[in-house]
């Protein structure tokens, strides 16, 4: 799988967000997106998603030496983002059952398992509203991690995890790093030091 960003430009009123981003991304080759607070790192995530429209430029979707139509895009990805709700009136049995109609769980995988895989199994009959802000996060990330899609967006990852959380992250990330394309949005080291590779946002303005 492969993400070509080219001349991708977003504008919010007058400001210029970033401008004539050109980057090339694919399985394997995990990238960090970087720059402070405010930069655009978000921004930029939400229109390679397509949850919000470039103001210019173009971003393709390849897979196997086939081009992706724009409309299907959403069906090779899963995102973690703090803008991101879950559904909290759903039990956590109930949305995962839910949310894995539409998207494929990993190949050889049950929802038994992804609950022992983010250490949620002994909440699985309890409203999602009642879960502390560190499962959340586990659910959330757990859905990007565990899925059949080819590309994981991540944004932010360790919010609101405490220390094994964040173990839990990394090691949950060395099983995907072959197997999907990786994209983290962060200015915490911490959260992207297996990235061999920087896109620093503020360059870009």
């Amino acid at each position: 799988m492969t993400i070509t960003v080219e001349h991708l430009s977003k504008k919010f009123n007058r400001e210029w967000i970033f401008k004539n981003l050109t980057y090339r991304f694919q399985t394997g080759v995990p990238v960090a997106v970087t720059g402070g607070n405010g930069s655009g790192k978000s921004t930029f995530l939400q229109v390679l998603s397509g949850f919000i429209p470039a103001t210019e430029g173009t971003v393709q979707y390849e897979e196997n030496g086939k081009l992706i139509p724009e409309v299907k895009h959403f069906e090779q990805l899963d995102i973690c983002t703090p803008y991101v709700e879950l559904i909290e009136e759903f039990t956590l049995i109930e949305f995962l059952t839910f949310h894995f109609k539409f998207k494929k769980l990993k190949e050889g995988m049950r929802i038994e398992d992804f609950l022992q895989k983010t250490y949620l199994d002994e909440s699985a009959d309890k409203p999602i509203k009642y879960f502390s802000s560190g499962m959340k996060q586990r659910l959330k990330l757990g859905i990007a991690f565990f899925s059949e899609s080819a590309i994981c967006l991540l944004d932010e990852p360790t919010t609101n995890l405490d220390e094994k959380g964040i173990h839990w992250y990394h090691d949950q990330i060395q099983t995907i790093l072959p197997h999907k394309l990786l994209i983290v949005s962060s200015n915490q080291r911490q959260e992207y030091s297996f990235c061999g590779h920087k896109l620093n946002i503020p360059e870009y303005k």
